[in-house]
């Protein structure tokens, strides 16, 4: 494993575009690992609506990026005191949905530090049933990458006020709401620390005391970092630009995650189909749209469109039935 160092950028646009560049372009059969910090910064995940998902009134009012990932899960608000890892590897074709393999070395060593982590629900790390980490994962040509977050001493305040929470996942809305789910790992840690002697100590662990072999980031790499920092993670229509308005919006939180649908259907046809969600699928929800659109709102013509696909392949646990129900 080979440890790529960003030299804490918390512009977190390039720290996304690093994180696709040694995806796509570095050798395929070496693992990577990364860590980066950001300034204030909401991240929404792949398949959700930018708009929906953040207070526009306090992200307008204070200096926070948006930006949208390629992984799938839901929006997180970010600062300087998150500290995030990301593996990037070749796919063995058991690794998707495997939080398991890529959080093991993150729990073992804050368990080394005295911080009880375990993996729980979906894709989080917990203590005493305490959020600290969400994760997420992308694959593409063979390569993956999982990452998440470590909230290490983050405004959780911040976090309240930068998102709408979802109704269905938390109970009442507001500060409480999101202060009795998650917890900061500073606060668990037997001896204090910084965040900059926190990341060094996961390294020592993570690396298990040897000498951390690290990728010199070549100028040339840097300029391809660049263009995809501009083309994507700062491109108004990577982050906003699927936000039309609907005629028929279908919602439902499931086990496997939330997916929301939304169709504008004209003489009984669907022309546009938009679908947005936390839910964690490798496959492209785009594909799905373009199978929805110029078919029949009727569910048994829906039906035989989904039928063509592995739906699994797109939603993660969500099932084919289960997307039938919630649309009709």
């Amino acid at each position: 494993m080979i440890y790529i160092n960003n030299r804490d950028i918390l512009d977190q646009t390039l720290n996304f575009a690093m994180e696709e560049y040694a995806l796509t372009h570095l050798d395929i059969n070496e693992t990577y690992l990364m860590f980066y910090r950001m300034t204030p910064t909401v991240i929404v995940g792949r398949n959700q609506n930018t708009v929906e998902e953040i207070n526009m009134d306090y992200i307008s009012s204070h200096p926070v990026t948006v930006t949208r990932r390629l992984s799938g899960g839901g929006a997180v608000y970010n600062d300087p005191g998150n500290l995030s890892f990301s593996f990037i590897s070749k796919d063995d074709g058991d690794s998707f949905n495997n939080y398991h393999k890529f959080t093991e070395p993150v729990i073992r060593a804050l368990n080394h530090m005295g911080v009880e982590a375990k993996l729980e629900g979906r894709n989080d790390l917990t203590v005493d049933g305490k959020k600290i980490s969400g994760n997420a994962q992308f694959v593409t040509k063979g390569r993956i990458y999982s990452h998440g977050t470590l909230l290490f001493d983050v405004n959780l305040d911040h976090v309240a006020q930068a998102l709408h929470p979802d109704a269905e996942k938390y109970q009442s809305k507001g500060v409480k709401s999101v202060r009795s789910r998650v917890t900061n790992i500073r606060e668990e840690l037997k001896t204090d620390m910084d965040i900059h002697q926190f990341r060094e100590t996961l390294l020592h662990y993570i690396f298990e005391g040897k000498e951390i072999p690290e990728y010199t980031i070549t100028d040339e790499d840097w300029i391809n970092i660049v263009e995809i920092a501009k083309n994507r993670y700062r491109n108004w229509e990577w982050v906003y630009g699927r936000s039309p308005e609907f005629n028929v919006e279908k919602a439902h939180r499931f086990p496997g995650g939330r997916v929301d649908i939304r169709l504008n259907v004209k003489k009984g046809l669907i022309v546009h189909a938009a679908i947005f969600g936390d839910f964690f699928g490798a496959g492209n929800v785009r594909d799905v749209e373009k199978l929805l659109t110029g078919t029949r709102y009727e569910k048994n013509d829906v039906a035989e469109q989904l039928a063509r696909i592995d739906v699994h392949q797109y939603f993660g646990k969500i099932g084919y039935e289960d997307l039938i129900d919630m649309m009709f």
